[in-house]
């Protein structure tokens, strides 16, 4: 037969073998909703926090150094992921996390108990000592974004921008052609354009370490509403501290809790950012996906990693499976940015003291860093390591381009270059062979002059 607990609205029945109590309990019951549990980056932020709480706790002497020791340990397993089943309560659930937050005080609580040979640990007056779950839970959503950024995306977008600078040192002599509005424009080298791709991984890591350091202020301390009822006035700084040195980042008490308690904006933030971070990952993928095109019918600048068979009707075909890998990510990024807006949103989330969408905001800013991560790192290992260019496709395309005329119109005026382009593309002709028949042939240039100006290459700048 299940046991049977009580909890401050009566009896609940419990599973066999469960480390949590009632309320989780409750919770599961009450909140059957999608069958997603809180993520394992925002348990081990969890679990870390109420080790810190513990920590805290000893060292001032607020709680018996046996018991605190027990809620550390306890906590951090929780932390390490050796209780992740114990975490059943759905995403969907109580919009300020109070449901995961008291599954993570009863699991601890039950923990430490066991740990001292069933002295009673209790998961508010000890595990939860000091805090509330309106700061504690937003703390928790800070804390795991801000480690998912620094161990998992900083990296992976570093390593990409590095892989993009290689290929752009290596394709730096390679001209070709420039296209605006997807016509044929004046000529760029390849390396250009992949310097370009770069010069937007570095703008987006500049922003995401500025996101990452927003997140570290948290708002632990603040409990209920912000006024930091019933948390000592040490508590927070102490807790920051032993974060900081734990996971190896700046964390620091909130400057004010109001503001910090009352809204998501600083995830909302953090969203816009990965939102940004997502449209140049996936404007860098369509773009070489584009250039990749063919291999004869299309643009062909660029040769893919051949990875699987495209087609299951037309043998042979072999697709850039690995950009629209990225473009799909960005679409889902920006579909987990319009979530957290609307959950942030005053009348629908933010009210009052509290933000209640908590829950799932935290799961789609770490869904969104994980993706981009994740993603950042495939595409750099499969697709641009082994991206090659084709340069006699390139040379081909600048010389048989009508926009060479635009050099010329400063030596013979816009409207007879744009003549000469129109003749060009009526004729068949290229603009250098028109050139020499009009141009050199009428003394208006000399052979010399018009390869000089015709030069692909002195036209692309430094």
């Amino acid at each position: 037969m299940t046991p049977v607990q009580h909890d401050s609205l009566g009896e609940i029945h419990v599973p066999h073998g469960a480390l949590y109590g009632p309320q989780t309990a409750r919770a599961v019951e009450n909140f059957p909703i999608s069958g997603w549990p809180m993520p394992r980056r925002f348990l081990l932020a969890l679990g870390t926090i109420k080790q810190a709480a513990a920590d805290a706790h000893k060292q001032a002497g607020r709680l018996d150094e046996e018991v605190a020791d027990a809620i550390s340990t306890a906590a951090g397993e929780v932390a390490a992921g050796t209780h992740d089943a114990q975490f059943p309560v759905d995403v969907f659930q109580t919009g300020s996390g109070t449901s995961t937050n008291m599954n993570a005080n009863e699991v601890i609580a039950h923990r430490a108990s066991e740990l001292l040979d069933g002295q009673r640990v209790h998961p508010n007056d000890h595990v939860n000592q000091g805090q509330s779950s309106n700061d504690v839970i937003p703390t928790a959503l800070q804390v795991a974004a801000a480690v998912a950024i620094h161990d998992q995306l900083l990296p992976a977008l570093r390593q990409l921008r590095e892989t993009l600078q290689e290929k752009a040192a290596a394709f730096d002599a390679i001209v070709k052609i420039g296209r605006t509005h997807l016509m044929d424009a004046v000529p760029v080298r390849l390396g250009q354009e992949f310097r370009g791709y770069a010069g937007q991984l570095d703008a987006a890591i500049q922003a995401t370490q500025i996101a990452m350091t927003d997140l570290c202020e948290l708002p632990l301390g603040g409990t209920a509403v912000g006024t930091g009822l019933n948390a000592p006035a040490d508590f927070a700084s102490n807790v920051c501290l032993f974060l900081s040195e734990e996971l190896r980042l700046p964390f620091l008490e909130a400057r004010n809790h109001f503001a910090a308690q009352s809204n998501a904006d600083v995830a909302l933030r953090t969203s816009g950012t990965m939102k940004a971070c997502a449209i140049v990952l996936g404007k860098i993928a369509s773009d070489i996906r584009l250039l990749a095109s063919g291999p004869r019918c299309g643009l062909g600048e660029l040769t893919l990693p051949a990875l699987q068979p495209g087609s299951s009707i037309m043998p042979g075909k072999v697709n850039p499976v690995l950009c629209e890998s990225v473009v799909q990510v960005a679409c889902q990024v920006v579909g987990c940015d319009a979530a957290i807006a609307a959950g942030a949103t005053g009348g629908v989330g933010s009210l009052l003291q509290l933000n209640v969408c908590l829950p799932m905001i935290a799961v789609n800013l770490l869904t969104q860093i994980e993706l981009l991560a994740n993603v950042s790192n495939v595409f750099r290992e499969k697709c641009l390591q082994g991206l090659k260019a084709n340069q006699e496709r390139c040379e081909q395309f600048t010389e048989q381009s009508l926009a060479k005329v635009t050099v010329l119109a400063p030596v013979i005026g816009y409207d007879r270059a744009a003549a000469l382009a129109k003749q060009a593309h009526e004729t068949g002709q290229t603009v250098r062979e028109l050139c020499h028949e009009l141009l050199v042939a009428d003394g208006t240039l000399s052979e010399a002059d018009l390869n000089a100006l015709l030069d692909a290459k002195s036209q692309t700048g430094a």
